[in-house]
């Protein structure tokens, strides 16, 4: 009886403890839930007013409030953007229990409260950049967004393209006075960048209303092929042509005029140092430039190394492939070989031309159709190939790509220049394909806007590193695959991974260790077999984009050591489809966050 009644009390201490921990248990979640939503409802707030500050990512996020208005490029809008974000910080400092928010939830709070407190941090640096330069100036950038992004859908769409032209006089005066504000504390591209920029510039300016020839202006012609696809009488489209006309030559034109002769009148101040070494605390610029975009705390002389390590190792494996092709001369005398020989390229005539983009098309559906056996979740946008347009193709780069809206109105587009075919070979297309394409950058960005359940800021926010480095591996991964089934393809692969590995010699050569252009040229040119074009294009980006081109070859490393890393520990269990999941399932995120997930991943067997 007494043992009964042992059990009976201990039954029901049971029971009342188990009540307590379940109210303990849901308190806790409430307060989780509660504390994430405000985080949440944050984050979406802020993402809302960095919206409302630039109809320009408006529009690039498909999205018309603001369609007939342009950025604020003021120094005054500058100084707002800082006070926004310093109200941010403090707002999640004071407000935000970090103890009480969900897994999911404080990984969030962390990337935002780090890019913001970067942001910050940086904010010294804010006039340590070219806004016109060959790569992504503003006399480039402003039609690129009409031209690709600006949809015309309605007569309203087609009245904001006008008001847009309409603002070109006020965005350049602003320009014009950043650039003044720069050269004030010795900030300036070096000479080589002017001439480009004024060719961009002038180009613009070419055709119908600015001249008498019989061909369209660049803009003109873009505006009314939109304009003519709309249901409206002639008398309306007549009338906004005449409106677009107007703007053309009271705005636009006066915009570029004004620009033009700035940066002629510059270009006589400028030099030809071309690290940012020139700049004050340029050392200390350079160095934060490249933590920032490696997301790692390697120092210039490290990668430096890193770089000439990797030189090495690749001309190797090209000389394997060399022998297999049967080739007798020497690893330079091959790259001769392939730079020069005409089997190896399209002609120059659009028949090239159009030969080119389609094989880029099919080069992308081949992959399409296998992407099932090495990935788990596949885009839902699609993508075009496109050729650069020619009003920029001469100073833009090599390839490029551009991400869907988020409505799905706009597919993303992988842009190929074709403005010079002996630069663009054969062996090099199926690399570029799947870099710029799938399973590259449109796989990787399409998915990162259609995570659910996120901020809007995580599917928007870039690290460089994680970007470029995907790119990078992207052009690997095939090989695995099955694909590069001729060696002169998988020879274009090793060609553009030792491009990449000669960016981490020439980034930090210039930057850090005060190499000329024609240093950088020269490098490339002993140790790589791309085209002359390619390599001063490339050596320029380094100029005007100090350490971005570090990203790639780092990015790339990290994965694949995580890779080896989830195999080696794993087994028979590791799965690459698992792996990629994991790699792209949380959008981009610093390369030390990508390996606590997939240290996460292995522990999870």
């Amino acid at each position: 009886m007494k043992y009964l009644l042992l059990k009976l009390i201990l039954l029901l201490c049971s029971v009342t403890l188990f009540i307590s921990c379940k109210k303990e248990n849901t308190k806790v979640y409430i307060e989780i839930a509660a504390e994430s939503k405000k985080l949440n409802d944050f984050f979406q707030m802020s993402f809302e007013r960095k919206l409302d500050n630039s109809p320009q990512f408006q529009t690039l996020l498909g999205i018309k409030k603001d369609y007939g208005e342009l950025d604020d490029i003021s120094p005054s809008a500058d100084e707002r953007k800082l006070m926004i974000k310093k109200e941010e910080l403090q707002w999640l400092n004071d407000s935000i229990n970090t103890n009480a928010l969900s897994k999911d939830a404080l990984l969030n709070y962390k990337l935002f409260k780090q890019n913001i407190e970067n942001n910050i941090s940086d904010y010294k640096y804010r006039l340590y950049n070219y806004p016109v330069n060959q790569m992504y100036g503003a006399q480039s950038w402003l039609p690129s967004v009409l031209i690709s992004m600006h949809q015309i859908d309605n007569i309203k769409d087609a009245e904001d393209y006008i008001s847009r032209l309409n603002g070109f006089n006020k965005y350049f005066t602003q320009l014009v006075e950043n650039l003044k504000e720069r050269e004030a504390i010795g900030v300036m591209p070096p000479k080589f960048v002017y001439d480009k920029v004024i060719q961009d510039s002038e180009n613009i300016l070419i055709g119908q209303p600015f001249d008498k020839s019989n061909k369209e202006s660049t803009l003109l012609k873009d505006f009314m092929k939109k304009v003519n696809n709309l249901d409206a009488d002639d008398k309306i489209k007549f009338n906004l042509e005449k409106q677009a006309r107007e703007a053309l030559l009271t705005s636009v034109k006066s915009a570029y005029e004004k620009l033009i002769s700035f940066t002629k009148e510059q270009k006589t101040r400028a030099n030809n140092d071309h690290g940012v070494w020139k700049f004050p605390d340029g050392e200390a610029f350079y160095n934060n430039a490249l933590n920032r975009t490696t997301t790692t705390n390697l120092t210039a002389d490290e990668i430096h190394n890193i770089g000439l390590a990797e030189v090495d190792r690749i001309h190797e494996e090209m000389n394997v492939i060399r022998e297999k092709v049967g080739f007798k001369g020497s690893l330079k005398e091959f790259f001769q070989f392939i730079k020069t020989d005409k089997q190896f390229y399209y002609t120059e005539d659009q028949k090239g031309k159009d030969a080119y983009l389609k094989e880029s098309s099919n080069l992308i559906d081949s992959m399409k159709a296998r992407l099932d056996d090495f990935f788990i979740t596949k885009p839902k946008a699609d993508i075009i190939v496109k050729a650069v347009e020619p009003f920029r193709e001469k100073s833009a780069g090599k390839a490029f790509y551009y991400p869907p809206t988020e409505d799905g109105s706009r597919p993303g587009i992988y842009y190929v220049n074709l403005y010079d075919m002996k630069s663009m070979p054969t062996y090099q297309m199926e690399a570029l394909a799947y870099h710029e394409g799938l399973p590259g950058h449109h796989m990787q960005l399409s998915l990162q806007k259609e995570l659910e359940n996120v901020p809007m800021f995580r599917r928007h926010i870039k690290y460089i590193s994680y970007v470029e480095g995907w790119g990078l591996y992207s052009e690997y991964l095939p090989k695995e695959m099955g694909f590069y089934a001729d060696p002169y393809s998988d020879f274009g692969r090793l060609e553009w991974e030792l491009f990449r590995a000669c960016r981490l010699v020439v980034d930090t050569g210039i930057h850090a260790k005060k190499w000329t252009r024609e240093d950088g040229i020269k490098y490339y040119m002993d140790n790589t077999p791309n085209p002359e074009l390619d390599i001063i294009r490339m050596v320029e980006r380094h100029i005007v984009m100090p350490s971005q081109a570090t990203a790639y070859k780092i990015g790339m490393m990290k994965i694949l050591e995580l890779r080896k890393k989830a195999k080696n520990t794993l087994g028979d269990k590791f799965d690459i489809r698992e792996f990629h999941e994991v790699v792209l399932s949380n959008g981009s995120i610093p390369l030390n966050v990508l390996e606590n997930f997939v240290d996460e991943y292995i522990n999870s067997y």
